[in-house]
């Protein structure tokens, strides 16, 4: 059960609960529009002292069961889920049921042993760049849809045109930190959803985004609870 605490920037009216079942249909029936590209939006989890993960590097162990109702209807809400190869090492990727599972990578260098390819699935589709290894991308073209950019480092502008080309209309970025860090650079996020874990790790975890400082305003427009986690949405100011 989650209890609405703002909506639409608004305290919300009439019944303020939410059963985890029309959580998972209103998120999943959100769309966002007017622009000309696909809409961009992340899910991450953090604890209340902004660790991403836990000591081992995972991020499992912060959100609990209310995170994973949200996880769910975000990813059946988004068209195409972009991770990061690191991320999608760590995390133990496997195959998507419903939508694209796109991987980047500057290097083409993936673990094809990943769930992600050895597990009954849709085909991900990999985007690398310019100086990834011949050999590596054969190996992978086995297992995953390829596309080679033009740029020795994957930008994140010709990932969305990739995933515009296949007609995806709402993108999910899961990270890592550092593909969320060019994103944001990039300026190419649109609404930020967080998990706050009512937990102090300390440890040494990093930030949701890492690289140069964008100062890019967002807006508040949610905020459920549900088992004292909170599920905020920020939506980028225009103009």
């Amino acid at each position: 059960m989650f209890t609405r605490l703002l909506d639409a920037g608004q305290p919300p009216t009439g019944d303020a609960t939410l059963p985890d079942d029309d959580v998972r249909r209103a998120v999943a029936a959100e769309r966002r529009g007017g622009l000309d590209r696909p809409w961009v939006m992340t899910n991450m989890v953090s604890s209340l002292d902004g660790a991403i993960a836990r000591d081992d590097g995972v991020s499992g162990g912060l959100g609990g069961a209310p995170d994973g109702v949200m996880f769910s209807a975000l990813r059946r809400r988004a068209d195409a889920v972009v991770v990061g190869a690191g991320t999608a090492r760590a995390e133990r990727y496997r195959p998507l049921r419903d939508g694209l599972l796109v991987v980047v990578t500057g290097s083409g260098s993936i673990d094809l042993e990943l769930p992600l390819f050895t597990e009954p699935g849709p085909r991900p589709l990999v985007v690398t760049g310019s100086r990834a290894d011949a050999d590596a991308l054969d190996r992978l073209r086995t297992v995953a849809d390829v596309v080679v950019v033009d740029h020795e480092r994957v930008p994140p502008a010709a990932v969305i045109d990739v995933v515009a080309a296949r007609g995806i209309d709402v993108v999910l970025l899961e990270g890592g930190p550092t593909l969320n860090g060019l994103f944001a650079e990039a300026d190419l996020i649109d609404e930020w959803n967080l998990t706050v874990a009512p937990l102090l790790v300390a440890g040494g975890s990093g930030r949701a985004a890492v690289g140069p400082w964008t100062g890019r305003a967002f807006a508040l427009d949610r905020v459920w609870a549900s088992d004292e986690h909170l599920f905020c949405r920020h939506l980028r100011r225009r103009g």
